[in-house]
């Protein structure tokens, strides 16, 4: 995506990236997003290897959520999870009225604070999507992953009593397994977190089976 803030309805190019949404939320933003800590976490303050996002994704795939964000630097800090048997007013764009036509069996959608060592927030949000068939998901993805054609809105921040809290498109991950399509989308909610790191955490919340 070109970086503009859009409200939920509009539809929001997607820089030509050929992957696809969920959260986050960091209860020191009190500070300004500082004062995070590692806690439980194995946090780094440097950026990590390929290895170490290698190794993140296949963490991920294990639903070892503590593990796979260790490995990034990065630490959950506060999440809200919500289950709907509708997709239609939960999306904007074309891939609402690709709802209105092929409904969806099932949405999950999480919002998530992630904190690192240095202070900084990462707000990632994840949506699962199981859709009738494998023809149906494919459809989904690849409408959802062009430029300009709307996607599946992410839980309002509020939720984590954010504000302020802006998805651009521009930090962005989806996979797609059979009927199950998911998306997924970071972006800073406090401090100054690298674009790498964002489009890390993107790309190994996609790789989350469904909660």
């Amino acid at each position: 995506m070109n970086g503009k803030t859009l409200a939920f309805g509009e539809d929001r190019p997607k820089q030509g990236r050929a992957a696809a949404v969920a959260a986050v939320v960091v209860g020191a933003l009190a500070a300004g997003g500082a004062g995070l800590t590692s806690g439980g976490g194995a946090a780094v303050d440097s950026a990590p290897s390929v290895q170490g996002k290698t190794a993140s994704k296949d963490a991920a795939r294990k639903g070892q959520r503590q593990q796979a964000w260790s490995r990034l630097g990065l630490r959950a800090v506060k999440q809200t999870v919500r289950a709907e048997l509708t997709c239609t007013a939960h999306a904007y764009g074309e891939v609402q009225r690709f709802f209105a036509t092929h409904p969806c069996r099932k949405l999950d959608r999480l919002l998530l604070a992630l904190g690192d060592t240095r202070g900084n927030t990462v707000v990632l949000s994840i949506a699962w999507v199981r859709m009738p068939t494998s023809g149906a998901a494919a459809e989904l993805k690849n409408l959802a992953d062009t430029d300009g054609t709307g996607n599946v809105e992410p839980l309002a921040a509020t939720a984590l009593d954010l504000t302020g809290v802006r998805f651009t498109g521009d930090h962005y991950g989806s996979r797609r397994s059979g009927s199950l399509v998911v998306i997924a989308e970071a972006a800073p909610a406090g401090g100054h977190p690298d674009a790498a790191t964002m489009d890390d955490a993107a790309e190994v919340a996609a790789e989350f089976p469904p909660p």
